[in-house]
């Protein structure tokens, strides 16, 4: 494995803080000066890691290859599940139309529900890691706190699938400077999206499709969510009240979706 190296943007921000840290101790008469370079430098990781598809923090697929695009291949991820309600109607719909998705996972629900996880595998769709715990605090974890999350997220994935995961997103996509030396070491890949739905928080099937139609183009990754779905007026998760609509307008437009493996490939 190649030697891990920070982007300029950390290292910059690192120096940055080096040196307001030293100009506080060798020039104390000027620390309200040196206080403003710190909270600069860290306001900029800080901004940084709370744009899920930035990528001055590390590498982020945040849309697929040139070659997928000129494929005319999109991705479907569908994150928060398995869920026992959801998911196997989602696959239902997936299967009726021949489509294959990623599925980002989250580790304490693929062990409440393991023949759903062995299930979507089984369906020929892709299993991710979307944590162990996704926990809302995950951007405020430390190096450790983070590589255990992940790890126990792949232990739990590769048991089940008999296929170690490759690639990783954060709990609504937020992180800090120190994901990308973790993911360098369990050699993972931070993925992001090109278009979000918001599907967790807005129940209208129409805006939902909309969100992610408008402006679609080859080489966009899709973010949808299986659990944690919002609910239409009628009480309908509305990734199901959606999803058909969606698939049949990606085909209109001679769009192919993909995993994210076949993508890469």
């Amino acid at each position: 494995m190649a030697r891990y190296r920070p982007t300029p943007t950390v290292v910059i921000c690192l120096l940055l803080h080096a040196l307001a840290v030293l100009g506080v101790v060798l020039m104390p008469a000027h620390w309200a000066g040196w206080l403003t370079l710190l909270a600069l430098a860290q306001g900029v990781m800080t901004g940084c890691g709370l744009l899920p598809r930035c990528t001055l923090l590390g590498p982020n697929l945040n849309r697929l290859p040139a070659a997928a695009a000129q494929r005319r291949e999109v991705a479907l991820t569908i994150d928060d599940g398995p869920d026992p309600e959801v998911t196997p109607q989602v696959l239902a719909q997936l299967a009726a139309a021949d489509v294959k998705a990623t599925f980002f996972c989250i580790g304490w629900r693929a062990r409440q529900h393991p023949a759903l996880l062995r299930a979507i595998v089984a369906a020929g769709h892709q299993v991710e890691n979307h944590g162990d715990g996704h926990s809302n605090a995950f951007a405020l974890y430390g190096p450790r706190r983070i590589e255990a999350d992940l790890q126990a997220g792949n232990a739990t994935f590769s048991e089940l699938t008999g296929r170690r995961p490759r690639f990783f997103r954060p709990t609504a996509g937020l992180r800090n400077p120190f994901l990308d030396a973790v993911l360098h070491r369990l050699d993972l890949r931070l993925a992001s999206w090109t278009r979000r739905a918001y599907d967790t928080r807005c129940g209208n099937a129409d805006t939902v499709y909309h969100r992610l139609t408008d402006g679609l183009d080859a080489g966009d990754i899709l973010l949808l969510h299986d659990g944690h779905a919002a609910r239409t007026t009628d009480g309908q998760p509305v990734i199901l009240a959606m999803l058909p609509r969606l698939l049949a307008t990606l085909n209109e437009r001679q769009l192919k979706p993909v995993t994210l493996d076949a993508a890469l490939k």
